[in-house]
């Protein structure tokens, strides 16, 4: 098989990837654009493991014919239209009998199919090369400010109007705070987000700078790379300033949704309760079940939201104190300003 196998530096060369891992394993992540075309189903995986640490052999003899009867099934299915000189890229965990028996097959068709050396492992291992360098070569400018300020919203008006933005809050589906999850999305795996990551970031053009919203090194269950986190927190602020009744304003209209689901806004909120005490979180509660959207974010923002920026942003960010004042109104048009945030830099 050795004439068989190729590198992750020869994957332009092929028309299409194929991972036959388990649809678990593919889900948690995979090479950017590869399909799924297990030789082994979620089950079949765990039946074949399990007899494996008893028999060896019993369990390579029978893992061998679900490989067979899943590579059946792929070839008068999945692959059943492909042309006699298709050139697929196969690839499972390590490179080893899963992609390898489906390689041999296709290659005994006729078809110019090759094995990844090293598998999905090999992949992972460029993607974590690559998130410690990538980060460092890059010009960041951090959009810090307040809860409520628009730090999103004008992140969104850069990119509309031709900034390069790296959307970390996008790519994790969470806004970073306790009330940050995402209407009907879950979040990525790490794995996951570290691959769109990466895909991201290897479009830039280093030459132009990369707006970005000031993180913590958590959004969500998702960890930041550290490399990442060096760079942005090295950068040039930019500082969004809002008036309070602004902020208020702009909370109500982002966070509304929070209050069609009373229950689990306050499931949100009692992750609060040791910071904030019963008493305060049992307020909280009723001002939810009162639909009183303006006076708890109120709350929220004097009593969490603006201590906890005061107590974070100035220590994790090496260049606030120098950084240029934007005063904007988060729920107006920002297009504008974006447009003159652009020729400002590029000045």
């Amino acid at each position: 098989m050795k004439n068989l196998l190729v590198t992750l530096a020869d994957l332009p060369a092929f028309e299409e990837v194929i991972d036959v891992r388990t649809p678990l394993e593919y889900a948690d992540d995979h090479i950017p654009g590869a399909i799924n075309a297990p030789v082994l189903s979620n089950e079949e995986r765990v039946i074949v493991g399990t007899l494996y640490k008893q028999d060896p052999f019993a369990a390579t003899k029978l893992g061998a014919g679900l490989v067979a009867k899943n590579l059946g099934i792929h070839l008068a299915t999945t692959f059943k239209d492909r042309p006699k000189n298709w050139r697929p890229l196969i690839y499972c965990w390590r490179g080893g009998k899963r992609s390898g028996s489906m390689t041999t097959w296709f290659n005994l068709i006729g078809w110019k199919a090759r094995q990844l050396a090293g598998g999905y492992k090999a992949y992972r291992g460029q993607v974590l090369q690559q998130l410690e360098a990538l980060p460092a070569a890059l010009r960041f400018i951090v959009l810090a400010g307040h809860t409520g300020c628009g730090k999103t919203r004008l992140l969104h008006a850069l990119a509309q109007n031709g900034a390069q933005t790296l959307d970390l809050e996008g790519l994790a589906k969470h806004r970073g705070s306790v009330l940050g999850s995402f209407p009907a999305a879950s979040q990525p795996s790490q794995k996951s987000f570290d691959s769109q990551l990466i895909r991201q970031l290897s479009l830039f053009d280093h030459t132009r700078p990369v707006f970005v919203e000031a993180e913590s090194k958590r959004v969500g269950k998702i960890h930041l790379p550290a490399s990442l986190m060096l760079a942005i927190r090295a950068a040039d602020c930019i500082l969004l300033q809002a008036s309070f009744t602004d902020r208020i304003r702009f909370l109500c209209d982002d966070y509304a949704s929070l209050f069609d689901d009373p229950a689990s806004f306050k499931i949100k909120l009692s992750r609060l309760v040791e910071m904030h005490g019963k008493v305060v979180l049992a307020h909280w509660n009723e001002l939810i079940d009162q639909g009183q959207k303006a006076e708890l974010f109120s709350e929220l923002i004097s009593l969490h939201y603006d201590p906890a920026y005061k107590r974070s942003s100035q220590g994790n960010y090496l260049r606030l104190s120098d950084a240029r004042p934007l005063v904007i109104d988060p729920s107006g048009d920002l297009s504008a300003c974006a447009k003159q945030l652009i020729v400002d830099l590029a000045a």
